[in-house]
């Protein structure tokens, strides 16, 4: 009796009286829906993927910098960055400085001359008292207003003065205080005129102009020359008259003319070692402090383009906040594709902002797949409603054969679309199982 009971439980299975499991029928049903089952193949890969659609994407918050000031703005110009900090470069650019005039030495403030006379005769006599002076200060510092005082003789204004022009000046008050004008003069101290050097050097410094002209090797020589660990990607910045240009380490090696470039008073020299341009910023920003004793306004610029910027980080920061917030609390519109079957769990999955999911996106989604125990490997649908209103019951299936690993290859090819149902059917074999298991205590009740 117990054998008759279970060959019935197994024959009403296989029919579909005492069991039935979702399964895809191809026609239509007693619904109104018409099921076409159309295999998944190469040939027909492109048709299923013909299908419009454009994924949704995200706010444009989430595409945005900070950025730099707005147009319009009144305050200096700052220098421009080499590249932008989120994209590698290929290589970078060679942005030379316009060359410097070849022009001669001009005496400034903060320079210190010295007035030689010969030591015989009624000269020395006579500028005694001025070479004792001379001597006891160590020269003449160039003041504030452009001028030197030579005891005995006055003011003279040598300040943007070339030697000889400062000579002839000099020579002019000589006469005109009754002093027999015969000296020389030299620049003892240079302080007017000076290049600032930092970063991957061996110590940073500050190098005056004299009246050679200063070339960019004599400069980076004088503050210990380049340290480099790697050369590929460093580069020399030189930020001159609030513009910044780049020449790269390896350009610089193999040109001498680059190796020779003339410096001008004021510029600052930073040697990159990396991508990341802070560094360079925190120096010119720093250069530009220092300068701002005397041009307060571009700090005070600088102060204005840091609140603005800080102001639209902060902007864009609550945005993408709320964003993610509203999404946890699923509060956003989204497309979903949906697991039933013999996979490892029956859910909904979120189609990606900005890109197109797959077919194996789906399968494999936080460690899922298909239960292959119990799943039918040749049987992977994905049903697909008709775009077109006027064919509602008409429902695509899409049939993937598994069974052969090698269609898995397909599977990450074939591009989902939102509501799309991704099905995976029971093997007969698990059919049968379920269904003596679920009638296996009735069996066993009934031998008793």
């Amino acid at each position: 009796m117990k054998w008759i009971s279970i060959a019935a439980a197994v024959v009403l299975a296989g029919c579909g009286i005492i069991y039935n499991s979702p399964r895809v029928a191809q026609g239509t049903d007693a619904s109104g829906i018409n099921v076409a089952v159309v295999p998944v193949t190469p040939s027909t890969l492109a048709e299923a993927n013909a299908s419009p659609y454009k994924p949704r994407a995200l706010p444009a918050a989430f595409h945005t910098t900070t950025g730099g000031p707005r147009a319009g703005r009144s305050a200096p110009t700052l220098p421009e960055p080499p590249y932008r900090p989120e994209t590698r470069p290929a290589g970078l650019e060679l942005r030379v400085p316009p060359p410097a005039p070849e022009t001669p030495y001009r005496i400034g403030v903060e320079d210190e001359l010295r007035l030689a006379v010969p030591q015989s005769g009624s000269t020395a006599a006579e500028l005694a008292g001025l070479l004792a002076k001379a001597t006891a200060r160590q020269g003449y510092r160039v003041q504030d207003d452009g001028t030197i005082s030579i005891p005995d003789v006055g003011r003279v204004h040598v300040a943007g003065l070339t030697l000889a022009e400062a000579e002839d000046a000099i020579f002019d008050k000589l006469v005109a205080a009754g002093v027999n004008p015969v000296f020389s003069l030299e620049v003892s101290d240079f302080r007017s005129q000076r290049v600032t050097i930092g970063g991957a050097v061996g110590k940073p410094a500050v190098v005056p102009i004299t009246l050679s002209p200063l070339r960019l090797v004599e400069a980076l020589n004088a503050a210990g020359g380049i340290q480099l660990a790697d050369d590929e990607y460093a580069s020399i910045r030189i930020f001159r008259n609030g513009r910044l240009y780049q020449i790269p380490v390896r350009d610089y090696y193999a040109r001498a003319e680059l190796q020779n470039l003339r410096l001008k008073d004021r510029d600052s020299i930073f040697v990159d070692t990396d991508f990341d341009v802070e560094k360079a910023a925190a120096y010119f920003e720093q250069q530009i402090r220092l300068s701002s004793l005397r041009h307060q306004e571009r700090v005070q610029a600088l102060s204005e383009l840091t609140a603005e910027m800080d102001f639209r980080r902060r902007q864009l920061d609550e945005v993408r906040g709320l964003f993610m917030g509203q999404l946890e609390l699923d509060a956003v519109e989204r497309d979903y594709v949906y697991l039933a079957g013999e996979v490892g769990k029956q859910t909904r999955i979120a189609l990606p902002f900005g890109r197109r999911a797959t077919l194996a996106d789906a399968l494999y989604a936080d460690g899922g797949g298909f239960r292959i125990e119990t799943g039918d490997a040749r049987q992977v649908y994905v049903l697909r409603g008709a775009g077109d209103a006027a064919e509602p019951g008409r429902v695509t299936a899409w049939q993937l054969d598994l069974s052969n690993i090698g269609n898995m290859v397909l599977a990450t090819r074939f591009e989902l679309r939102p509501n799309d149902i991704v099905f995976v059917a029971e093997q007969p074999v698990t059919r049968w199982s379920r269904v003596i298991k679920q009638l296996s205590p009735s069996l066993i009740l009934s031998t008793i």
